[in-house]
C-alpha cells in the first residue's frame, strides 16, 4: 500500500498542484475519525503516518493527573511514573493503542482521502479556469435539456443555459455546437457551477470583437449595445481617427463581417449606427434606419423630442415601439417621437434654429446604414 500511496501523493503534487504534506495532515486526520467509528473510541488520539515503512500507527494522548476521572482521556502521576519517571502533572503522554487489524481499515481511508482530494483539486483548477472567464465568450456543444435548463459541455464541465437566457428563435439539438456568454461562475460543495446565456447582449459585443479586427485592437470602440434577443439589436462605435469608418469595419466587405453575426445570432437584425458626444446626433443615429428631423433635448430630465416625417413615423417607432425602444436603451436617453404634422401643430416645429448643420442633414437624406432593415408598418 505504501507504494501504492507514494504514487498517488506524487501524481497529486506534480499534475494537481496539492503539497503532499496537506495530503499526509488530511489523511491523518481521516485515520483519527475512522479508528473512532471503527473501534467505538472516544479519546484524544493521534495517528501517525510513515510513507517510507508503509506504517501507520495510533496514538492515545493522555494528560497526567493527580487524580483520574476519565481513563480514556487522563493518567495518573503514578502510572505516567512507571512509563518515565520525568513525567509531571499537566504533560501528556502518548500511549500506542494500533488496532492489529487496523491497517486495512487505514489503507481504504487513505483510498478515500486521495480520491476525495483529486476530485477537489480537479475542481478547483476548473473553477480557476473558469471564473477568469466570466463576460467572456466560449463554443459549446449541447448535450441534453430538461425543463429549466440546457446544457451545454464546456470542455470538461457542463454549463447551464437557462431558459430565461434561450432565444425564442432557436432550437437547441444534442450535439448542436453554439457560442456562449459565460453570465456566472459559482462554487458549490458540488463543484463550480457555470451560467451561460444566448440573450445577453455581452454575447453580442464579443462576437464583434471576434470578426472585427479593429475592435480586437482598439481601433474602433463598441459604445453601447442594446438588444432584443433573437428578433433586433443596435450597437453604436466610435473610432478616435477620424480617418476610420468605424460602422464600416464592423459592417465589412459586402456585409461579410456582420453577416458572420447575424448568422450565428440565427437572422436576428443589427442596426449599427455611429456614436456621437452629442445627444442630438446620437439619438438622431440610434433611431435609423428612420429620417430625423429635429431632436430637441431636456438635459434635466435627461429626455429627447424626436420629430421625423409622416411617412417615416411608423418606422421610427417601429413594430411594437421596438425601435424607439432599442434607440432610447443605446442611447440611454428618454425619446419621444413626434410627426412633423402633429410637431407642427403643436408649435414644436421648426424651430429657429435648426437642429443639425446642413451638410449633416444631407447625409440623412442618403440610405442609413443598417442591417437586414425592413420596411415595418
Amino acid at each position: 500500500m505504501s507504494t501504492q500511496l507514494l504514487d498517488a501523493l506524487t501524481v497529486l503534487e506534480k499534475e494537481k498542484g496539492i503539497a503532499r504534506d496537506v495530503i499526509i495532515e488530511a489523511i491523518e486526520a481521516a485515520l483519527v475519525s475512522a479508528y473512532k467509528r471503527n473501534f467505538n473510541q472516544a479519546q484524544n488520539v493521534r495517528v501517525d503516518l510513515n510513507l517510507d515503512t508503509g506504517t501507520m500507527r495510533v496514538f492515545a494522548r493522555k494528560e497526567v493527573v493527580d487524580e483520574v476521572f476519565d481513563s480514556r482521556l487522563e493518567i495518573s502521576v503514578e502510572d505516567a511514573g512507571e512509563i518515565n519517571p520525568s513525567y509531571e502533572v499537566g504533560d501528556v503522554v502518548e500511549l500506542e493503542v494500533t488496532p492489529k487489524d487496523f491497517g486495512r481499515i487505514a489503507a481504504q481511508t487513505a483510498k478515500q482521502v486521495v480520491t476525495q482530494r483529486v476530485r477537489e483539486a480537479e475542481r478547483g483548477i476548473i473553477y480557476s479556469e473558469f471564473v477568469d472567464r466570466e463576460e467572456d465568450i466560449m463554443t459549446g456543444i449541447v448535450q441534453r435539456q430538461d425543463n429549466r435548463f440546457i446544457y451545454v459541455a464546456l470542455g470538461k464541465i457542463e454549463a447551464l443555459l437557462p431558459v430565461s437566457e434561450q432565444m425564442p428563435n432557436e432550437t437547441y439539438k444534442p450535439h448542436d455546437r453554439i457560442k456562449v456568454f459565460i453570465t456566472k461562475v459559482e462554487k458549490t460543495t458540488k463543484g463550480p457551477q457555470i451560467f451561460v446565456s444566448r440573450t445577453h447582449p455581452g454575447l453580442l459585443k464579443r462576437l464583434f470583437e471576434i470578426e472585427v479586427p479593429e475592435i480586437f485592437d482598439g481601433t474602433v470602440e463598441i459604445k453601447s449595445v442594446a438588444r432584443e434577443a433573437g428578433d433586433r439589436s443596435k450597437i453604436s462605435v466610435h473610432a478616435e481617427n477620424p480617418e476610420v469608418d468605424p460602422v464600416g469595419a464592423c459592417v465589412g466587405t459586402k456585409g461579410a463581417r456582420v453577416q458572420a453575426i447575424v448568422n450565428e445570432l440565427k437572422g436576428e437584425k443589427i442596426d449599427i449606427v455611429q456614436w456621437s458626444e452629442d445627444p442630438v446626433t446620437f439619438v438622431a443615429n440610434a433611431l435609423s434606419p428612420s429620417k430625423v428631423l429635429d431632436v430637441q433635448v431636456n438635459e434635466e430630465d435627461k429626455a429627447t423630442r424626436v420629430v421625423v416625417p409622416d411617412y417615416q413615423l411608423s418606422l421610427a417607432i417601429g413594430k411594437r415601439g421596438q425601435n424607439a425602444r432599442l434607440a432610447a436603451k443605446l442611447t440611454n436617453w428618454k425619446i419621444d417621437i413626434k410627426s412633423e404634422t402633429d410637431a407642427r401643430e403643436l408649435g414644436l416645429y421648426p424651430r429657429e434654429e435648426a437642429f443639425l448643420p446642413q451638410d449633416e442633414e444631407d447625409e440623412y437624406d442618403n440610405e442609413p446604414l443598417n442591417i437586414d432593415f425592413e420596411n415595418q408598418d
